[in-house]
């Protein structure tokens, strides 16, 4: 009977009555599980896997060119680029890499001494100098500088965007350079770093006049001391664009850049993409507004300050104040004019960049490697984990991984035999840009044994050469004689026949030397060579003309 009267209830109150019969404490633990796995899903976190391989973490993966100097010289030396990268184990997450490093992170001290800059826009720019020897001793009131004849290297550091240089990963870079022995300058942008812009004028991500003013200055003022240059995230757009606006018409031997964006066109479809990407997305626009208002009174250009006060993302603030104030027609056309990304196959120095490709911010679909690959001045090394700026590892998480990898990058470099290279390049700066090959001059030889070059101005040259025979056989009253006994003449008319013949040699000895790079001595004897008939007959047929003579003479 009771069996009956069971059946007889409905399902769903008998479910739950049984719920009702589960303790608390079960459902807590359920929610707490669905939470982990939710955040830990959220947060891209891959604790799992780093525990499967027992936190040794994924190696570095470099690409370069296979003819290229720099990883020969430099980089196959380096142990960190050739090691692995293992994360901290609490924070194996790109989220936790990143925001971890800006909140929560304890910085070393770093005693700063201030040079301010004047630029020719009237603007202000702080340099602040972390000393090899003031790495450990307070700052003093006033900056004495750096020697001019010191020439201990120097190391500009350009931060990211809303960075200066008390942001947490510039200090790191910053102590750890200096004690290496390094004179290390943080180049603070425009407005930031406790200094007030004295011009109508912000930087951006493509901004490269401050960078080629301190670098100039740098230059200038320390001649002797080799300059190095690191870039982070938007300072690294800025320095590879600068890199590649210079060529090697810059004083920089060294470079290196960390976690550029790239390509700004994606990494601003990207960082709107998801949720958690247009988290930092909004953090960064907040800070890019309050960095507008904060000046309000000095940017009479900008005059919609309604929408400039509801700036929410990166996007609207390079909308209403970057492209008005750089006179851009459009944000995506601004996106496309200052991407490094297509400047980084005209750098000509040395340049290591460095990315992680799980970077919350900067996007993995941004990193050039094939313009990387074909460019024999640039490596790339890329990590599986590390979030943007972060790579913390150890077990506390007090050591950057791609802070160490700069200190052995450059200090190799420093010791090799690139940086004299660089040396020599850097003080050819000024001289005139060679010749094509069509516009080289190239080799002709006389009849009568004498070697000249001629080049694309055959009038001007031959008409030089034909007043030097004009004055050394005219008589005083400006006639021109022909010398009796004179065997050979410059002939005018004959040079373009012989021009005509020496332009294919030339042509095949230029092909030769640029593709197999054979010593001058072989292309010597090649030239000789091929040109030994031409010679050959022009001497036979000259000594037989004056054999004809003579006997002719006799008789």
């Amino acid at each position: 009977m009771d069996c009956i009267a069971l059946s007889s209830e409905s399902p769903y109150a008998l479910m739950l009555k049984a719920a009702f019969l589960i303790p608390i404490s079960h459902y807590l633990l359920g929610f707490l599980f669905l939470l982990i796995v939710f955040l830990y899903n959220f947060m891209e976190m891959y604790f799992i896997q780093e525990l499967f391989t027992g936190f040794r973490g994924k190696p570095v993966s470099l690409t370069f060119n296979s003819c290229c100097d720099l990883y020969q010289q430099v980089v196959s030396k380096c142990k960190i680029l050739h090691g692995r990268f293992s994360s901290t184990p609490w924070l194996c997450s790109p989220h936790l890499q990143t925001i971890f490093l800006q909140l929560f992170e304890r910085v070393p001290a770093c005693n700063y001494q201030r040079q301010t800059l004047k630029t020719c826009d009237g603007g202000t720019i702080a340099l602040d100098w972390l000393r090899n020897v003031n790495v450990k001793i307070p700052s003093v009131e006033g900056f004495d500088g750096v020697q001019s004849d010191d020439k201990t290297p120097i190391i500009l550091v350009i931060p990211g965007l809303t960075s200066d240089s008390n942001s947490a990963y510039i200090k790191h870079l910053a102590f750890k350079m200096a004690k290496s022995g390094w004179n290390v300058v943080v180049s603070n942008h425009r407005g930031l770093g406790g200094v007030t812009i004295t011009s109508d004028c912000l930087y951006n991500a493509g901004w490269t006049e401050d960078a080629r003013k301190v670098i100039d200055h740098l230059h200038t003022q320390y001649p002797q001391a080799p300059l190095f240059a690191v870039g982070t995230s938007i300072g690294a757009n800025v320095l590879v664009k600068y890199l590649g606006e210079e060529g090697v018409n810059t004083a920089i031997v060294g470079a290196v850049a960390i976690c550029s964006p790239w390509d700004l066109l994606i990494g601003d479809k990207f960082i709107r993409r998801r949720f958690v990407q247009r988290c930092y997305d909004k953090a960064l626009g907040i800070g890019l507004k309050v960095y507008a208002q904060l000046h309000r009174n000095l940017l009479p250009r900008l005059t919609d300050w309604d929408s400039i006060s509801k700036i929410h993302c990166i996007r609207d603030y390079d909308q209403h104040v970057t492209c008005v104030l750089n006179d851009f027609e459009t944000v995506d056309t601004y996106y496309r004019e200052v991407s490094c990304s297509s400047y980084v196959g005209n750098v000509r120095i040395p340049l290591l960049c460095i990315s992680a490709l799980d970077d919350p911010i900067c996007s993995r679909e941004t990193i050039p490697c094939d313009e990387c690959r074909a460019n024999k001045n640039v490596i790339l090394a890329t990590t599986q984990h590390g979030g943007h700026l972060g790579h913390l590892e150890g077990l506390t998480g007090k050591s950057l991984w791609w802070v160490r990898a700069v200190d052995e990058f450059i200090c190799a470099f420093n010791s090799s035999s690139l940086i004299r290279r660089g040396k020599i390049q850097n003080n050819t700066v000024d001289s005139p840009p060679l010749k094509s090959i069509d516009e080289a001059p190239y080799v002709n030889i006389r009849e009568d044994g004498l070697v000249t070059t001629f080049g694309n101005e055959p009038s001007g040259e031959l008409g030089n050469e034909q007043l030097v025979e004009d004055d050394k056989v005219g008589d005083n009253n400006g006639t021109v004689q022909q010398e009796p006994n004179a065997t050979t003449q410059y002939d005018p008319v004959r040079c373009p026949n012989i021009n005509a013949m020496m332009v294919p040699v030339k042509n095949c000895l230029n092909q030769l030397s640029r593709r197999s790079k054979i010593s001058m001595w072989v292309l010597a004897c090649v030239a000789i060579t091929t040109t030994w008939p031409i010679l050959g007959s022009l001497f036979f047929k000259k000594k037989l003309r004056k054999n004809f003579s003579s006997s002719s003479t006799k008789r």
